[in-house]
């Protein structure tokens, strides 16, 4: 059921009238899937391998299968506030554990496959993660690190050769009797990890509101939900926020069912492929990814493309891809902004409103965004502010998870302050300008260099390095790190490849530097701390701006 009653107002009046009605008593597992009786037959999930095999799975099935697991859960010893942490891909365990978590009261932690054993080691650490659940692909790193890791008490194995604790076996021999715990709207339900500039990453705890607050957007960026035969798909990781609160749990909260794949990097013809086999109606796509799929010729044509609307977000999605989506896709690609702290804030609806392209839309109903100056004061229309949200949103997250400090520092009066500077033109669209910090945007995903700086040094040869993002036509911008290598190391190709290959192996595929510059020093402030930002300037200059 819409959000909004009359598709037929301008996107003005559809902020003017809309109010928040979030109950009290709110559950985001009871909400994606038992809420759904009527439709316990439908499909909620098709579901395909590598290998082309596909399957449905109904949302009855579902209901099912996830009240059978928070008993396994609950049976584990997992109870309400504990984190449960989620290492799989886009296939049914994840969906059947993050709606089983839900119910339970406890919080899902979802991680990127893509991550190390550094990085997982971190996370599971600092979150005192009581239970992993994971596939045989990370079964031996997780064995490694569990020594270091006194809170994980239980590993539970999606494929019965990996050895822990059996997913299935865990979930058949459990009652399918469960009643799932009455949370309250400001409960936490999920911890999402964001990197920041500096140190390691920061554990962003979202309440189960955060689900309801999403929807507006949601809606308006898909051109209003649900239509008549409608299903979505997304490349982005269901352990990120695009993948999880872009996609996923708003399409299941409106009995529209969901692709999922597991197929390993985003390939173009695979990704049309699917969407053409499946008759993928929605999608979140970033921009990076279709700038890919701009590489084929008359893919809707070609495999037979049957899009109803596509968002997009991550980095700025720019005209020339937004020509290209309307001419090839004959579809209106629908961008977004937001973050993971406070998501789903401002975009585009092309049913109710124009394009601008370059322009990252206005402020989606029930969000107040404004660009601001450092007292919390909203800047006139045309001058450059931080883009700030305000704080009385029910998307806005709980907090940093146990560093109460870091939240507060991010606190300008009433609003939010993103990082992100930009203005709004005379007519309310906002305009992305700039980070005014040393965040990286590659390919969709926001990358702090602090972790990727402390993984460096770890290899010998290295001793001291900076990074940044350097402009890339693809990908927005790709990690350059800047490196000095320490006494008796001479540079060389082998050498950076294996400075490369250190990082994929301890971090993750899309946190390796693409680029590296071996050099005798670094600008430093007088307090000893790298100015990245002479970096960023001497990139821009070298590349023309990008």
């Amino acid at each position: 059921m819409s959000l909004f009653e009359n598709n037929n107002q301008s996107f003005e009046q559809l902020r003017r009238d809309f109010q928040w009605r979030i109950p009290e008593h709110y559950n985001i597992g009871v909400d994606v899937c038992d809420k759904h009786r009527q439709r316990f037959a439908a499909p909620a999930l098709y579901l395909e391998n590598a290998e082309g095999r596909s399957y449905s799975v109904s949302f009855g099935e579902l209901k099912t299968r996830s009240d059978r697991f928070a008993n396994a859960l609950r049976g584990l010893g997992v109870t309400r506030g504990d984190r449960v942490a989620i290492i799989l891909p886009q296939r049914e365990e994840a969906v059947i554990a993050h709606i089983a978590v839900y119910k339970l009261g406890a919080v899902a932690l979802p991680l990127a496959v893509l991550f190390g054993p550094d990085a997982l080691e971190y996370r599971l650490g600092d979150s005192g993660a009581k239970l992993a659940i994971s596939d045989a692909g990370h079964m031996d790193m997780l064995n490694d690190i569990r020594p270091r890791l006194p809170a994980l008490e239980t590993i539970v194995a999606c494929d019965s050769h990996a050895g822990g604790r059996g997913f299935w076996e865990l979930l058949e021999s459990a009652s399918e009797s469960f009643e799932p715990v009455k949370t309250r709207r400001d409960d936490p339900a999920l911890l999402i990890y964001t990197s920041g500039t500096t140190g390691p990453p920061k554990g962003a705890l979202e309440a189960h509101r955060c689900l309801p607050g999403n929807l507006p957007g949601f809606e308006l960026s898909q051109n209003f939900y649900p239509g008549e035969q409608d299903l979505m798909w997304t490349p982005a990781d269901w352990a990120w926020t695009g993948g999880l609160l872009d996609a996923l749990l708003p399409a299941l909260h409106y009995g529209v069912p969901v692709l999922g794949y597991v197929g390993g990097r985003f390939d173009p013809e695979q990704a049309c492929r699917l969407m053409g086999k499946h008759g993928v109606r929605n999608a979140f796509i970033p921009p990076t990814a279709i700038k890919m799929l701009m590489q084929i010729d008359s893919p809707r044509q070609k495999y037979d493309l049957k899009l109803r609307s596509i968002m997009s977000a991550g980095e700025q999605v720019g005209a020339e891809v937004v020509r290209w989506v309307s001419e090839e896709l004959a579809v209106e690609v629908n961008e977004m902004w937001g973050q993971t702290e406070f998501n789903y804030l401002v975009g585009n609806c092309t049913a109710v409103m124009p394009v601008r392209p370059g322009s990252m839309g206005k402020p989606y109903p029930g969000h107040n965004v404004e660009p601001v100056d450092p007292s919390g004061n909203p800047m006139p229309d045309g001058e450059i502010g931080e883009l700030a949200a305000r704080r009385d949103d029910p998307v806005f997250f709980l907090g940093y998870w146990e560093n109460e400090q870091a939240t507060r520092e991010k606190f300008i009066g009433d609003y939010w302050g993103t990082g992100d500077l930009g203005y709004r033109d005379g007519d309310g669209y906002l305009w992305f300008v700039g980070r005014k910090d040393d965040v990286i945007s590659s390919a969709g995903h926001r990358i702090g260099p602090g972790e990727i700086e402390d993984c460096l040094i770890k290899h010998e040869a290295v001793a001291q390095a900076a990074v940044i993002g350097s402009p890339d036509e693809l990908r927005g911008e790709v990690i350059k790190a800047f490196i000095i290598l320490a006494d008796g190391r001479t540079p060389s190709d082998t050498l950076a490849q294996s400075i490369q290959q250190s990082v994929k192996q301890r971090l993750a595929a899309h946190e390796y530097p693409r680029e590296i510059e071996f050099v005798d020093s670094l600008p430093m402030t007088t307090t000893g701390k790298i100015r990245r930002i002479e970096l960023r300037e001497l990139e821009i200059a070298r590349k023309g701006g990008g």
